[in-house]
């Protein structure tokens, strides 16, 4: 049977909005007074902590600060991450990012065939509607039966902890659903969690330990724009589909 579940990760999965949040973060540094500018490298390794303001964080306790100046940057953080997401959500909203190839299909074709939709992602609400929203339909976020988004618990990703709070709300097993994931943490998150999980690294992301993956692709692919040949043994198609997914559950069974 196919999965009664599908749970997406948002960034780097849906679409690669990094850059988007990298020049969102800067711009809030900016407007708050701060010299600070991460650049691509820079982010790519800050990208190893999950979580807007505690990337922020790290970043500030990494700095050459005295213990005083530390503490008044670190008090900043929250209003430092609003800014980021105010300017993400405007830059989100204005239709500068698309989905990934494949995004779209395997959501519309699950709500044609009653397959319930989840988001689990450690970005912000507003951050996950303006992407949706533009990227999708006005109503996309209805779409998604459980959202678990932003500081909704406690430990992030690579932490199972957001992927168990969307199965209980979900009232799933693991072995009835399908994640799907662009980093080495979130697959960790995932696989934790007992969910087979499918990975689609992103450009921010290659190179990463993706061996507990049930299956790992360039994208998830569609019809106008297929995997390349050798890229997706053991589909169907040269892309992925709901019956491609019957071979996840019918493993964890």
């Amino acid at each position: 049977m196919i999965p009664e579940a599908l749970i997406f990760d948002v960034d780097g999965t849906m679409a690669d909005t990094e850059e988007l949040h990298r020049q969102a973060f800067n711009g809030a540094f900016a407007r708050h007074g701060y010299n600070w500018n991460w650049s691509r490298d820079d982010y790519r390794e800050l990208l190893r902590i999950t979580g807007g303001k505690e990337r922020i964080a790290h970043f500030i306790r990494t700095l050459a600060l005295d213990t005083r100046r530390q503490d008044e940057c670190l008090t900043e953080v929250v209003a430092l991450h609003r800014t980021k997401t105010i300017l993400y959500a405007h830059g989100a909203s204005s239709g500068s990012i698309g989905l990934r190839s494949g995004i779209a299909r395997l959501i519309g074709d699950a709500r044609k065939r009653g397959v319930r939709l989840s988001l689990v992602t450690t970005t912000s609400p507003a951050n996950v509607e303006a992407l949706l929203t533009r990227t999708l339909a006005p109503e996309a976020l209805s779409w998604f039966e459980v959202v678990v988004a932003g500081d909704m618990v406690t430990n992030k990703k690579p932490a199972p902890d957001a992927y168990l709070l969307a199965l209980s709300r979900l009232g799933l097993s693991a072995g009835e659903c399908v994640a799907f994931e662009d980093s080495g943490n979130g697959l960790r998150a995932a696989s934790a969690a007992g969910i087979r999980t499918v990975v689609t690294p992103c450009q921010w992301t290659m190179g990463e330990d993706f061996s507990d993956a049930w299956l790992t692709l360039p994208e998830l692919g569609d019809p106008q724009r297929p995997l390349p040949s050798g890229a997706a043994p053991g589909l169907s198609q040269p892309w992925l589909t709901l019956d491609d997914l019957e071979q996840v559950t019918g493993d964890a069974a």
